[in-house]
């Protein structure tokens, strides 16, 4: 989740390759060896043409039942701006700047997953706190199994494991 040091609070989404005209939060997946920190920093370069701090781990979602498919979710604070980046050139990616709310209305139709990250930012401190003691308890990681109907069933694991 990309945020910005200005108020009132927003997040930066971009424009989804498979439908345009839909907003989602920026991400991808790991490269053979990459770190899930590593895997973000690289995506939202990617995707959304920026650079910045890499705060908390907010939280890892799972979503299937034999949990082989997580998708860890962190905050980065943006530090700086390119006009032009990778997906911009290549497939005309867009990117935009939204206040919380309005993002979470506009990713709950068609990326529900992708509301309920914002909705977790929300819950928790100080969005842009890197301390691992900035969490929803303690600094444990929150994991979230996701049911068939995308609605998470929340679970706190200090390994990050169920």
């Amino acid at each position: 989740i990309i945020i910005g040091l200005f108020l009132p609070f927003q997040v930066l989404l971009v424009s989804s390759s498979r439908h345009p005209d839909q907003w989602i939060v920026p991400g991808g997946g790991m490269e053979p060896e990459e770190e899930p920190c590593g895997a973000a920093v690289r995506e939202v370069y990617e995707e959304a043409g920026v650079k910045g701090k890499l705060g908390r781990l907010l939280g890892v979602f799972e979503h299937n039942q034999d949990r082989k498919h997580r998708t860890y979710v962190y905050v980065l604070t943006v530090t700086e701006t390119l006009e032009d980046w990778e997906d911009s050139v290549n497939i005309g990616r867009k990117r935009k700047w939204f206040n919380i709310n309005e993002a979470i209305r506009v990713l709950q139709s068609h990326k529900p997953v992708h509301a309920e990250y914002l909705r977790r930012l929300t819950a928790t401190c100080n969005p842009t706190c890197s301390s691992t003691c900035c969490g929803p308890t303690n600094g444990n990681t929150w994991v979230f199994p996701m049911t068939d109907d995308n609605a998470p069933d929340y679970v706190n694991s200090t390994t990050g494991d169920r």
